[in-house]
């Protein structure tokens, strides 16, 4: 289970990993040896998501998710897949989190007294 927030945690087998050849780090093997991961994540049809959530996620990372309703991550930092897995992961996480995030209510104030004087 991956946890994004305290009432939230996704099971991993909603999650689908691709591998490539990346064009990162790597040295001789940067030709050969698939190292980028891309993690996919089908936002529309994710049985752990409710509808509110599935909004918030669909409006805040709209650039991310593809027409089919996939959001997709992907790392290629490291040298070795297994790392860039657990970077894309976490990076899942952290997008998740900060989508589902409310920004707090804007509080009305007064018009201070100079600028009415203006």
């Amino acid at each position: 289970m991956i946890e994004i927030t305290p009432q939230l945690s996704l099971p991993e087998d909603e999650l689908a990993f691709e591998t490539s050849t990346s064009s990162g780090p790597g040295g001789q093997n940067v030709n050969r040896v698939e190292t980028r991961v891309t993690l996919l994540f089908d936002v529309g049809a994710s049985p752990s998501l409710d509808d509110e959530q599935r909004a918030l996620i669909e409006d805040a990372l709209a650039t991310r998710i593809n027409r089919h309703g996939v959001l997709r991550v992907s790392s290629q930092r490291h040298r070795n897949q297994i790392a860039n897995r657990e970077a894309t992961v976490e990076r899942f996480a952290e997008l998740l989190r900060e989508a589902l995030t409310l920004d707090p209510e804007r509080k009305k104030t007064k018009k201070p007294r100079a600028a009415k004087r203006k």
